[in-house]
């Protein structure tokens, strides 16, 4: 058995899938679908409302399942479709990789290899963002993100905006997102930790394209917008119900008491901090 079909086999062991998200990106999705199918057929690409030729593009690859729908709703909404799917389709761990040739394939056996040894934890694929082809905005904005993960979970990240991870499915089904954009990928790391998920990395390469021809779909100023207002109801959260529950954990862990006095609390904290977050997620997504 080859290396290749080493990592086929292993993808069908680990009952993994991976997956594309994708809208309007026909100029590098058929190369990305090519590259991805040479280490698994477990290929699930989400068209989410594309208007040009995707959807010809992804039936055009006969072990590919696709998911698509009319209107644009947003990349979380688009993951968060594919992994109800996935999990229906009996898979236990997502790898995503982005359409737009940013990711490269043959990254694929490292998140293997690690999901071997890591299955509690969802795997970021790091990326060098020192390099000089890294657009200023997206430097930016995972100095940004990573900041305030660290203020959220207590835990320091290299890159928690890439959109190259593994997703252990089973931990994460129970979960109810609210966010449907490009702010989903900090929701779902941040309330995954809170429920005791693990984030581990592993480098990865990225590749930019020249400004001229890059295709992106991140609206800067109202990307932004949305991605702080979620940081500020994240932070909220945090300190005003999940460092109290942890602490709270940590003296009655130690004491082995249990008393009315700490589920009231936490009762009464979560029922605060529910109703303040459906408040903003009303006002903001509908």
């Amino acid at each position: 058995m080859n290396n290749l079909e080493n990592i086929r086999a292993k993808f069908d062991e680990l009952q993994a899938c991976v997956i594309i998200p994708t809208y309007n990106n026909s100029v590098t999705l058929a190369g990305v679908i090519t590259d991805v199918s040479q280490y698994s057929n477990n290929i699930i690409v989400v068209n989410d409302g594309s208007t040009d030729d995707t959807e010809a593009i992804v039936k055009s690859f006969s072990e590919v399942q696709l998911i698509s729908y009319q209107t644009n709703v947003g990349k979380g909404w688009a993951l968060r479709k594919a992994f109800i799917y996935a999990v229906e389709h009996n898979y236990k761990f997502a790898i995503t990789i982005d359409s737009d040739g940013q990711h490269f394939a043959k990254d694929l056996p490292a998140f293997i290899d690690k999901l071997e040894s890591v299955q509690d934890a969802i795997i970021i694929g790091s990326r060098n963002m020192d390099q000089a082809t890294v657009p200023g905005k997206s430097s930016f904005g995972n100095k940004f993100s990573n900041f305030w993960f660290k203020v959220e979970t207590g835990i320091t990240s290299p890159d928690t905006q890439s959109g190259f991870r593994v997703y252990p499915l089973e931990l994460l089904k129970d979960i109810h997102f609210f966010t449907k954009k490009y702010e989903f990928e900090i929701e779902v790391l941040v309330r995954a930790v809170w429920k005791g998920v693990n984030i581990e990395t592993i480098p990865v390469t990225v590749y930019y394209a020249p400004k001229e021809i890059r295709i992106s779909h991140f609206r800067p100023f109202k990307d932004f917008t949305r991605i702080s207002i979620l940081n500020t109801i994240l932070v909220i959260i945090t300190f005003l119900y999940i460092k109290p529950r942890n602490l709270l954990r940590v003296l009655f862990d130690k004491k082995k008491v249990y008393t009315s006095l700490k589920n009231s609390y936490l009762i009464l904290m979560s029922q605060i901090c529910l109703k303040h977050f459906q408040f903003h997620l009303a006002f903001l997504w509908g």
